[in-house]
């Protein structure tokens, strides 16, 4: 069978290298696209018509089966791999994503590390860590005193991303004596 002149293998096959092309191209720079709806995600549907070409040029190909059973067969097989790729793939994906988030708020309390000193009425960098990996703010010393790098800190306070940190021992020395 033909389509526009051309036999549908050659249609198959064309369709599944642009495809392949566009799907590696967007594995690899997804993330500046960030997708604005989770249903319509455009692995998934680059992914169907990736799919749907290959097995429809491999079946065009290898069997002599009628052209348009070939097309419905090819578009249930789509369906079904890239259900299983969202439902078993990118949904934990999703989810594992978003068990990693934090809240600056819930910082608060925290005991950190001093990576940059923080100078008495400058700025400095903390590290907190965590089960779920290290971070890094940006930190001003609460009473302008100068804390030292390698230093225990207690964040008090944050503000516009920026937190506010007292020595761990002074804050001990002072709430615990």
């Amino acid at each position: 069978m033909e389509l526009f002149g051309y036999p549908l293998s050659t249609i198959y096959l064309g369709s599944f290298i642009v495809f392949g092309c566009i799907t590696f191209v967007y594995i690899l720079f997804g993330d500046m696209l960030d997708a604005a709806m989770e249903f319509l995600h455009p692995a998934l549907i680059l992914s169907f018509f990736t799919i749907g070409s290959a097995s429809g040029y491999l079946l065009e190909v290898m069997t002599g089966i009628n052209s348009w059973f070939i097309l419905v067969f090819s578009c249930l097989l789509s369906i079904l791999l890239v259900t299983l790729l969202n439902v078993f793939v990118l949904t934990p994906i999703r989810s594992a994503e978003e068990s990693l988030a934090y809240r600056d708020e819930d910082l608060k309390g925290r005991v950190g590390t001093v990576i940059t000193s923080v100078p008495a009425d400058g700025f400095g960098e903390i590290l907190i860590e965590g089960i779920s990996g290290r971070i890094s703010k940006t930190a001003v010393s609460m009473d302008n005193k100068p804390i030292q790098q390698g230093e225990k800190i207690l964040i008090i306070d944050i503000q516009k991303g920026v937190v506010s940190v007292m020595r761990y021992e002074q804050v001990e020395q002072t709430y615990f004596h």
